[in-house]
């Protein structure tokens, strides 16, 4: 069984994405189950702050098209919204909202997890620090560096987690 999962990594000026491709094999001699993970691909689609709002959406909504074109995924998981400024996370749930539309447009499958759950799943620890996540990101994909920016790693985290629950 073979699945193409993207990680999104939610925001407006800044939306991370990191695919990868998750394959679960049985042995036939001994049925041992052998899972691999490849990264596909990760970066970010970006917007500019002295955009109006509805310009930003656009961006975003044509960018975010394109690359479910592109990478084709089987499963999409979404960062879940944290809560720290309330004026921030209203235009992150307006850019949240542009990406739920292309998810239904398309009819594509989505999970959504929490930053503590996302490092819980790659570090054993939900209080773990950006770094550990990042370094487990590499690790979990054999990278030699860790993916930049970090709203690319954060997307593969994502990825990640969702292919731990396959």
């Amino acid at each position: 069984m073979e699945k193409r999962i993207l990680g999104i990594d939610p925001g407006l000026a800044i939306v991370g994405f990191g695919a990868i491709n998750w394959q679960k094999s049985v042995n036939s001699a001994n049925k041992a189950q052998e899972i691999k993970i490849q990264m596909i691909d990760f970066g970010v689609i970006r917007t500019h702050a002295d955009m109006e709002m509805s310009e930003r959406l656009c961006i975003l909504f044509d960018d975010l098209n394109t690359l479910m074109e592109e990478i084709q995924p089987d499963l999409v998981a979404i960062e879940k919204l944290f809560f720290y400024r309330m004026a921030n996370t209203i235009v992150v749930a307006q850019a949240r909202g542009v990406l739920m539309l292309v998810l239904g447009q398309r009819k594509l499958p989505y999970v959504e997890f929490a930053p503590p759950q996302i490092k819980q799943a790659l570090t054993n620890y939900g209080k773990a620090d950006k770094t550990e996540v990042q370094e487990a990101v590499m690790r979990e994909l054999d990278l030699d560096e860790i993916p930049r920016p970090d709203d690319a790693a954060d997307a593969l985290a994502v990825a990640l987690t969702a292919s731990f629950q396959l």
